[in-house]
Formats: C-alpha cells, structure tokens, sequence
C-alpha cells in the first residue's frame, strides 16, 4: 500500500508540473506575440503533431490571438485624429 500512495504523489506532482508548463507567460511585445503565432500555425497546419500537442498548440495560439487583439485595441484607442482645434478618438470608417 505504500508503493500506491508513494506512486500516486509523482502523479499528481507531474499532473501539476504539467499545467504549470502548459501555460506558458504571455510574450512582451505585439511582434513576439505574432511571430509565436505563426510558429503555431505552421506546426499545427504541417499534420505532423500529435493530437495533445494540437491542443496544447490551439490553446496557446488563442492565448495569444487575444493577447495580439488586446494590445491593437489598446493602440486604436491612444491614437487620435485632430479636427479642427479638438482631438477626437480616431474611427476607421
């Protein structure tokens, strides 16, 4: 019964080892971000992964989709169009 409870810690300690690793941190700039992206896309577009590397790929791939998303929404609302003597929000029409 001991070697059951002993084998069972390894096992929880890797399931958690495996969800820490699994999310990785997010990159620092928009251009890391995308580049990362792309990497995934590629790998996930060759066939070659197998089905829990898919996921984990598509996990993080929408981690960072929302993360580049984020940041161009953040740039969108700091830029702003002069009219006239008024600076207003720009809007892309």
């Amino acid at each position: 019964m001991a070697k059951s409870s002993s084998s069972s810690s390894p096992s929880s300690a890797a399931a958690s080892a495996a969800t820490t690793s699994s999310a990785p941190p997010l990159p620092a700039s928009y251009e890391a971000a995308l580049q990362e992206l792309e990497g995934l896309v590629a790998g996930l577009e060759s066939g070659q992964l197998p089905l829990d590397q898919l996921l984990t790929g598509y996990q993080r791939g929408a981690q960072l989709l929302k993360f580049c998303r984020d940041k161009l929404e953040a740039v969108e609302t700091q830029i702003k169009v002069l009219e006239g003597t008024e600076l207003k929000p720009w809007v892309q029409e």
